[in-house]
C-alpha cells in the first residue's frame, strides 16, 4: 500500500504531498486541481510503462504541463501586500513525482523530469529528459536506504553496503523501469515496476449508443473489466464463476428495487448481459438499458473484480448517475477498499458522504483541494497527518 503521493511542478500542483490511507476521497470544487491529481496518477503510472513522455506529448507537450505560477509565494504574496510576480529562480525547471510506500521496508520511488540541454540540438528539443530517479526502502531517501539510483544516463545499483554501477547507460526520455531489468542484482526494481504497472485507473465508461458493452461479444475468463468496458459481459460473468456474485447480485438488487442481471451467450457464443426487472415479462438486453443502469452495472463489475490490483483509482464514477444510485455505489467502493487500495475522485457530496458512512472511519480519509493564487492546496479529513517528503536532489 502507498502511505504518500507527492507531485511537484505539474499544472497546479506546485508542491503538493498528500497522505493515503485505504480508502481516500479527493474532492474539491471545480478548477481546484482535483483531474490533475488523476492525472498525474496517470503520468506516474505511464513511466513504468514507458510513455511518460508521450503522455506530455498528448496534454500538450511538457511546456504546458509546468506549474505556470512564480518558483515560490511568499507570505507578502498570500497576505496581499505584493502582487504575484516571478523572482530571481534557484532550482532547475522540473516536473517530479513519486510515491513513498506504508511501512517503513516498503519501497518508494521518486523521479525527476526537465528539460535537455540546448545542444546538440534535435527535433525533439521540446521532449523532457529524467534528470534523476531514486528507489528506496521506508518514507525518505536517506542515503542508507537508498537501493536504486540514476542521475541523467548513469545507474547504479546496491550492492551490500557499497554500490554497483550499470555498464549500460539509460537513455535520456526512458524510465530506469523500463531499460534495466536484473532480477538478481536490482530485484527491487522489478518488484516496483510490477506493482505500479498492475494499477488500474477507471475514468468515464462509454454508455452511448455504439458503447462495445452494449453490443453481444465473444468472451473469455476476464477477471479485470477493460477501461472501454468492450470486455463487459466476460467481465460479470467471470465474477459469477470465481468471484463473489452474491456481493454483484446484493448491489444490483439494492440499486434498481430487486433487479437481477444474468449473461446470456448465443449460438454463436457471443456473451451479452440482460438485466430482469421487476414487473417486466422479459430481461432487457444491454442494448436497451439506460445510461445510468449500463455505467452503475460496469463500475459494479469493476469494483468486484476476483484479481484485486495494489491501487485502483477512480475518476469521478458518479458521472451519469441519478443520485439514488450513489449510497448503492459507495457501499460498492468501501467494500472494494477491503481488497485494494483506492483513490476517488470526486466532487459529488452524496457520494461522498455514502462512502464515509460505508467505510470504517480508521481506513478512509477525504482529501479536500482548493486554489490558493493558483496553486492546489490540500486540506485533510480523517485519521491521517502530513507524511515526510524528501525529493531526490539532482
Amino acid at each position: 500500500m502507498l502511505g504518500a503521493l507527492a507531485i511537484a511542478g505539474y499544472r497546479s500542483l506546485r508542491d503538493v504531498v498528500l497522505p493515503l490511507a485505504p480508502l481516500n476521497i479527493v474532492t474539491g470544487p471545480n478548477g481546484s486541481g482535483k483531474s490533475s491529481v488523476y492525472r498525474a496518477l496517470r503520468l506516474l503510472a505511464e513511466v513504468a510503462q514507458g510513455g511518460a513522455v508521450a503522455s506530455l506529448a498528448r496534454e500538450g507537450g511538457f511546456a504546458s504541463t509546468l506549474w505556470a505560477g512564480p518558483e515560490n509565494i511568499t507570505a507578502a504574496m498570500r497576505r496581499g501586500d505584493v502582487p504575484v510576480q516571478g523572482t530571481v529562480r534557484k532550482g532547475p525547471i522540473s516536473l517530479r513525482l513519486g510515491f513513498a510506500g506504508a511501512g517503513d521496508d516498503a519501497l518508494s520511488y521518486a523521479i525527476d523530469l526537465g528539460l535537455p540541454p540546448p545542444k546538440p540540438p534535435s527535433a525533439f528539443h521540446r521532449d523532457p529528459e529524467v534528470k534523476t530517479e531514486v528507489i528506496w526502502s521506508g518514507p525518505v531517501p536517506r542515503p542508507a536506504a537508498r537501493l536504486v539510483e540514476r542521475a541523467g544516463a548513469a545507474l547504479r545499483v546496491r550492492d551490500g553496503r557499497g554500490w554497483a554501477t550499470v555498464g549500460r547507460a539509460v537513455p535520456p526520455w526512458a524510465s530506469m523501469l523500463t531499460e534495466y531489468a536484473d532480477p538478481r542484482t536490482a530485484p527491487e526494481m522489478l518488484s516496483l515496476r510490477d506493482a505500479v504497472r498492475a494499477w488500474r485507473f477507471y475514468d468515464h465508461f462509454r454508455c452511448d449508443v455504439q458503447a462495445p458493452a452494449r453490443a453481444p461479444q465473444l468472451g473469455s475468463r476476464t477477471p479485470v473489466l477493460s477501461g472501454d468496458g468492450h470486455d463487459f459481459a466476460a467481465a460479470l460473468q467471470t465474477i459469477e464463476e470465481i468471484g463473489d456474485a452474491e456481493a454483484l447480485h446484493a448491489a444490483i438488487a439494492q440499486a434498481f428495487d430487486g433487479a437481477r442481471v444474468a449473461v446470456r451467450i448465443g449460438g454463436d457464443g457471443r456473451f451479452e448481459v440482460t438485466m430482469q426487472q421487476p414487473g417486466m415479462l422479459r430481461p432487457l438486453s444491454a442494448a436497451e438499458l439506460s445510461d445510468g443502469t449500463l455505467r452503475f452495472l460496469m463500475w459494479a463489475v469493476a469494483l468486484l473484480t476476483p484479481r484485486p490490483p495494489p491501487l485502483m483509482v477512480l475518476n469521478e464514477p458518479e458521472t451519469s448517475l441519478h443520485p439514488d444510485l450513489l449510497p448503492a455505489l459507495g457501499a460498492l467502493i468501501a467494500r472494494a477498499s477491503r481488497e485494494t487500495q483506492l483513490i476517488v475522485v470526486s466532487h459529488a457530496t452524496r457520494l461522498v458522504a455514502a462512502i464515509e458512512d460505508a467505510a470504517p472511519a480508521d481506513a478512509c480519509q477525504r482529501i479536500e483541494l482548493e486554489k490558493s493564487l493558483g496553486e492546489t492546496v490540500a486540506r485533510c479529513h480523517g485519521a491521517c497527518e502530513t507524511p515526510p517528503w524528501h525529493w531526490p536532489e539532482r
